[in-house]
């Protein structure tokens, strides 16, 4: 059952071979590279958003239960390690990508919770968000994905706590620290409202996501249909130890969300790329792309900055080795 689930639910392995059976019905060779890249192209466009779709609006009905005001209170009550793990949890029903989470960040700050629980929360937002794990359930399987969350949700709250532990409260800017809180009256929302929210933020998150979504697949198509798998495994494959390196540095600069990552991670892992290689890519992409740095770089200074890439930067260094270390076990 879980087979079947995770095949033809998740994966919508049906789905491939209707688009497969359209190709060919108008001609074109599946196993070619023009035919196979169709296939890929379709395929995974229309899989991400369904998947997207349902994702969201389950996604957004959880939101809408702790907004702006309400997660800071509820964070508020909570002091210590306990709360770096809280905040981390909370970054799981948030915005999808890192520069939506880093308006709630300034928020957070300048309301006055620990430095390093805001930290927590701003890494775990965009890089571990339960939409990953159900889309990398539909790729990798169960035990990749619930291990990939696992260790995501460990670098946030290390993170947040490194950063706690350092006290650098005076490198966030002053126009943050002085900013005074102001709490509004939370309206209760009906079933109705929330269904109507839920609605409303498939349609926002879709609009804002599509494009990154038709790069992505686009990206991997090519990769699967036209890059040799020889020059992938010698780059980011068991030939080369440095590769989780090379993704998690070549990751961060780009600007996508999860959703635009993983038709280019399923396409690297087809042609041999090693799986803690693809992960560090996509964990890369998603928690340190440059516009995100550059928001976060109006309310922090260069050395808090420094502190926090470091952070990320090495935690998805070391996540990415082990899971080349386990990926026999794993898949």
């Amino acid at each position: 059952m879980w087979t079947f689930f995770q095949n033809q639910i998740l994966g919508m392995k049906w789905l491939n071979i209707l688009v497969g059976k359209i190709l060919l019905a108008f001609g074109l060779d599946t196993d070619g590279r023009v035919g196979g890249t169709l296939q890929f192209f379709v395929y995974d466009i229309i899989k991400i958003i369904l998947l997207l779709c349902s994702l969201i609006f389950v996604i957004s009905y959880i939101q809408s239960y702790f907004p702006p005001e309400r997660t800071k209170k509820i964070l508020s009550h909570v002091k210590g390690i306990p709360a770096n793990i809280l905040a981390a949890l909370l970054g799981t029903v948030t915005p999808f990508c890192s520069c939506s989470s880093i308006p709630l960040f300034i928020g957070f700050t300048g309301a006055g919770l620990p430095l390093g629980v805001t930290f927590s929360f701003l890494i775990s937002s965009p890089m571990v968000d339960l939409g990953s794990l159900v889309l990398l359930m539909s790729i990798f399987g169960i035990k990749v994905a619930v291990l990939y969350v696992l260790l995501g949700l460990v670098i946030a709250v290390v993170g947040g706590t490194v950063i706690e532990k350092l006290h650098m409260e005076n490198q966030v800017e002053e126009f943050i620290r002085n900013a005074k809180s102001i709490d509004v009256p939370q309206e209760e929302l009906t079933k109705r409202d929330r269904v109507r929210y839920s609605f409303d933020k498939v349609l926002e998150t879709l609009k804002k996501v599509f494009p990154y979504i038709v790069v992505g697949v686009g990206i991997g198509a090519i990769i699967h249909n036209w890059i040799p798998e020889d020059l992938v495994i010698k780059f980011l494959g068991n030939g080369n130890p440095f590769g989780v390196i090379i993704a998690t540095i070549a990751g961060t600069p780009m600007y996508a969300d999860i959703f635009g990552c993983i038709p280019i991670a399923e396409a690297l892992l087809l042609k041999g790329a090693r799986l803690g290689v693809v992960l560090s890519f996509m964990m890369g992409v998603t928690t340190l792309s440059l516009p995100s740095m550059i928001m976060l770089k109006k309310a922090i200074k260069p050395k808090l900055l420094g502190v926090f890439i470091s952070i990320c930067v090495l935690g998805i260094i070391v996540v990415g080795y082990f899971f080349n270390l386990v990926e026999y076990l794993l898949i």
